[in-house]
């Protein structure tokens, strides 16, 4: 006769708080998107899974979150599946049905997405790499999911680069060189500034998946940045980035901004009740802190905001 295990989870906790979130993290799994006209796309992503907990349960069923997270993944490697995000979704909306006793389901994933390019100056093949980010949650009012990536580039401060500027203002007066011809070199030779490596992170959310292309929102987070960065760059590359950047100076902020105008440009039939969430964050070169930047608005708030300045 088999011995009945008691379900410890379901038994009252000694302290009576309900939790927002329980789960596990950290879960590898091999995930293949289908493409209509290539080869499918398979990722080494990472997931979360999460549930919430009421004060009268103890725990939530680790091995039952697993189980879900597995059977769901299996289901997008056999069967033709578009959007990473729409995984997510499944996976939430599967969680909360096996879990009755919960009101909201979270699931997130990251994984290394890899693009091919030509380097701008040299022309030659390289390729660049972005962080795949999707979520989505569920409960009784609907499934949101949300897709984005986080991207690498380059920024020069116009802080800097202005101190730099009167210098050499200076020293070409001291010099006698007429004032037109310094305005004249002026515009076309920036002065150097102090150069950091950017992070911007770009992601929509809305219900259902958001009609969005992965790839037009990694283009605006890339150029949202003083300047694109490559992973293969000859000497005529390493100019073009220097040039490109100071030619392009921006501050944290700066980026920030030139993400929401460049979600509103690129996306005009996306709904305005999508929620974008734009961060940008420079590792200083100068400093030995880290700048950031961020705002999360509806695509509405956006639109107003950035056609009213025109």
């Amino acid at each position: 006769m088999t011995q009945q295990l008691p379900d410890v989870q379901a038994s009252s906790p000694e302290v009576t708080v309900g939790l927002n979130r329980v789960g596990v993290t950290g879960v590898e799994k091999l995930l293949k998107v289908a493409r209509a006209d290539d080869r499918p796309l398979v990722f080494m992503a990472e997931f979360e899974v999460y549930v919430d907990l009421p004060s009268w349960r103890k725990g939530a069923d680790m091995s039952r979150n697993m189980q879900v997270v597995d059977e769901i993944l299996e289901e997008a490697v056999s069967e033709p599946t578009y959007r990473v995000e729409d995984v997510c979704g499944s996976v939430a909306e599967r969680l909360l049905e096996k879990h009755e006793y919960t009101t909201k389901a979270e699931v997130r994933m990251e994984a290394e997405y890899m693009t091919r390019e030509q380097t701008p100056a040299s022309g030659l093949q390289t390729q660049s790499t972005a962080d795949i980010i999707a979520a989505a949650t569920a409960s009784d009012e609907g499934t949101r999911e949300e897709i984005g990536a986080r991207v690498t580039g380059m920024t020069v401060c116009p802080c800097s680069q202005g101190m730099s500027e009167s210098r050499a203002r200076e020293t070409l007066e001291t010099l006698d060189v007429a004032e037109d011809v310094i305005d004249e070199f002026l515009d076309e030779v920036p002065q150097p500034g102090h150069s950091q490596r950017g992070h911007a992170t770009l992601t929509v959310e809305s219900e259902g998946a958001p009609e969005v292309d992965l790839n037009d929102l990694i283009a605006v987070a890339r150029d949202s940045m003083s300047a694109r960065i490559y992973n293969l760059a000859k000497r005529p590359d390493e100019d073009h980035m220097t040039y490109e950047a100071h030619s392009d100076a921006k501050f944290v902020e700066d980026c920030v901004r030139a993400m929401a105008e460049g979600v509103v440009e690129e996306f005009p039939d996306l709904s305005d009740g999508a929620v974008v969430t734009m961060k940008q964050s420079n590792d200083e070169s100068i400093h030995q802190h880290n700048a950031h930047a961020e705002r999360v608005a509806t695509l509405e708030q956006l639109r107003q905001e950035v056609n009213g300045d025109k």
